[in-house]
């Protein structure tokens, strides 16, 4: 039987965070909440959001902020301790259609052992600059994976199932700010895992607040490409087999 959890990151949004797990918990899910570092105006924030349905809201605490990645892992590392078989991830900061969460989790009964990864469809706030950087994203996945199945490897709003996700996590290090999504995405392609997309509504963000850093974040995001391409080329003959099975 599929256990279903929600996991944020949490990093200063103490302005959208509430409605966020509003939303959630109307829904009858519980949330697994990561403070990753965050000022002690949020972390009061989170301890009331805990306070108010302690049996729904759990609150992990990073001291120091080790990067959105690294907060998603410690959400899964609980989970998969506790019992829940799938988590889906959702940003804390409001851009994510809470509305949406019953069709992704649907999708994953009828998928158990897919990532249901969600693709954007945006509305007039995005930033061009962000829009278009994207698609060189999405060609390096592409080729990485030898693959078109995976539509956005960035988006933050997905179903993961547990039991890949740790045995990965066990042999790799995955990428642990914001390299991350599209890291674990490409390597649990790569162990064989199908990727399901949904599109769903995306907005920038509902409390103004971005912690995308233009240069060090493109570093990183660059660095991880590189990464894994040559990973993508060990991997040649699997990845081109696969990719013949499907057609």
């Amino acid at each position: 039987m599929l256990k279903f959890c929600v996991v944020i990151p949490v990093y200063d949004h103490e302005h959208a965070i509430t409605a966020v797990v509003s939303a959630i918990l109307k829904q009858g899910l519980p949330c697994v909440l990561v403070d990753d570092g965050s000022s002690i105006a949020c972390a009061q924030v989170l301890d009331e959001l805990v306070a108010s349905a302690p049996t729904q809201v759990i609150l992990i605490k990073h001291g120091l902020n080790l990067g959105k990645g690294a907060a998603v892992l410690t959400g899964f590392s609980f989970a998969a301790s506790a019992g829940y078989t799938h988590a889906l991830q959702i940003d804390a900061d409001g851009q994510h259609c809470v509305a949406d969460i019953p069709q992704f989790l649907a999708t994953a009964t009828q998928h158990p052992d897919a990532v249901i990864a969600g693709y954007p469809v945006y509305d007039e706030s995005v930033p061009a600059v962000r829009l278009y950087g994207r698609y060189l994203t999405h060609i390096w996945v592409w080729i990485n994976t030898l693959s078109l199945q995976i539509k956005d490897s960035m988006c933050g709003f997905r179903v993961y199932p547990l039991a890949p996700v740790i045995a990965l996590m066990k042999h790799q290090r995955i990428g642990a700010r914001m390299n991350f999504d599209t890291d674990i995405l490409v390597r649990l392609y790569w162990q064989g895992l199908d990727v399901v997309n949904l599109p769903t509504h995306v907005a920038y963000p509902t409390d103004g607040i971005s912690h995308f850093r233009i240069f060090f974040d493109n570093v990183l995001i660059a660095r991880m490409h590189t990464y894994l391409f040559f990973g993508m080329l060990l991997r040649f003959p699997k990845l081109l087999a696969r990719k013949r099975r499907l057609h």
